[in-house]
């Protein structure tokens, strides 16, 4: 796959979701939609944990404070203040929130006891190794947000947790490579970290695939619930056998504090749906959450989409050479402790909600809305050319 700025783009936003960029601005919004009935059969509060978040004013902190707070725990973030948290912010005037920085100042940490460390935040070996040293005789866990990008290259499937890792930068990657493999190698090893500090059964570490949802910064999903809800002719790219894997971020955060609830050590990949899904099966069943009509037409020629550099339409991602096994990843031990899913209409409304909001800025919109790179933007062009491609073969 040749070298392309919107393709590096994509695997920079995929990165930074994993690891919670900051989120400006200040609004409200109710994320909480989960079936409190679901959750009861999995909990254990009889104790109320103390929880330290590092991060936690981004993307999968917010629903992981809310969650904890309503089971009646106690937390505590450590950022650098600088990030006003945009979803679930009445939530956070119950958290105590502390300042540092993760690369030089972890003074507000020390001398402090927590039943659980959370790593939301962990964008370098050293910081992982650096907090979890600190913090090991204090501290009864360390959970630790990684990412299925630890299995990259994935040449597989039905990739599971004990998978080899690529720990070291191997020589010889291009440019794209590059990105993915240095993403993979930190998050592998900061795993390490986490754990050499703390032990094996003190450790939980969580490998999310990509995270949608309400409070997403990527903007990389957001095309699917505005695109079907106006309907029409839609373009959808990929084979009709392509699997996709995606997680509601609500899901992930919920989870991991019941697995911190119940002090379940190991590691997990937190990836959804809970069965196979193709992508011509999402966006049939995405498209239900709406009135409009939609027609799709399947554009299912790699080397076309490769021609017009269409590489994702996340959930969806050309499954070709080292990304063949990135919608492959075993669920089924993170289900066996209790990863659960809403059903993705929820999970299309509620971002369509979100992102229609006032909690998304009319900047932020317009930015979006005017960037030619944005698939939505090219949708009418690929369409037209396709239909082209089609002709010429006939």
């Amino acid at each position: 796959m040749k070298t392309s700025n919107s393709r590096r783009q994509f695997i920079k936003k995929g990165a930074l979701a994993s690891i919670a960029i900051p989120v400006l601005g200040s609004g409200v919004i109710s994320c909480n939609t989960k079936d409190k009935k679901e959750d009861s059969s999995t909990q254990d509060t009889n104790k109320k944990l103390n929880i330290l978040i590092l991060g936690g004013t981004s993307f999968l902190g917010p629903h992981q404070i809310a969650y904890a707070i309503s089971r009646g725990h106690k937390v505590a973030t450590f950022t650098r203040g600088k990030t006003i948290p945009k979803i679930n912010t009445e939530a956070f005037k119950n958290v105590e929130q502390l300042i540092g920085d993760r690369e030089n100042n972890l003074k507000a940490l020390e001398n402090r006891s927590w039943d659980i460390v959370i790593d939301n935040s962990g964008r370098q070996v050293k910081w992982t190794k650096d907090t979890a040293n600190l913090l090991k005789d204090n501290v009864g866990m360390y959970m630790y947000t990684s990412s299925t990008g630890v299995y990259y290259p994935y040449r597989t499937n039905d990739i599971k947790e004990d998978t080899k890792l690529v720990l070291e930068m191997p020589e010889g990657l291009t440019e794209d490579e590059q990105y993915e493999q240095e993403y993979g190698v930190m998050k592998g090893n900061s795993e390490l970290a986490a754990i050499e500090a703390f032990g094996i059964e003190r450790s939980i570490i969580i490998r999310p695939t990509y995270m949608i949802g309400p409070g997403d910064r990527t903007d990389r999903f957001v095309h699917w619930p505005n695109r079907l809800a106006k309907g029409g002719e839609v373009l959808v790219p990929g084979k009709k056998e392509d699997p996709v894997q995606y997680m509601d971020i609500r899901d992930v955060a919920e989870w991991m504090i019941r697995m911190a609830e119940n002090k379940q050590h190991g590691t997990y990949n937190a990836v959804g749906p809970k069965n196979t899904q193709t992508m011509q099966q999402f966006v049939s069943e995405a498209a239900q959450s709406f009135d409009a009509q939609s027609n799709f037409v399947m554009v299912d020629d790699y080397e076309f989409l490769l021609a017009n550099k269409v590489y994702y339409a996340v959930p969806w991602v050309i499954p070709v050479g080292d990304n063949y096994g990135s919608s492959r990843s075993s669920s089924q031990k993170a289900q066996d402790t209790g990863l659960t899913y809403r059903p993705l209409n929820d999970t299309v409304k509620d971002t369509y909600n979100w992102w229609n909001s006032d909690a998304v800025s009319a900047e932020r919109k317009e930015k979006y809305a005017n960037n030619p790179m944005e698939f939505a933007n090219r949708e009418q062009e690929l369409l037209t050319l396709w239909k082209k491609h089609l002709d010429t073969k006939g």
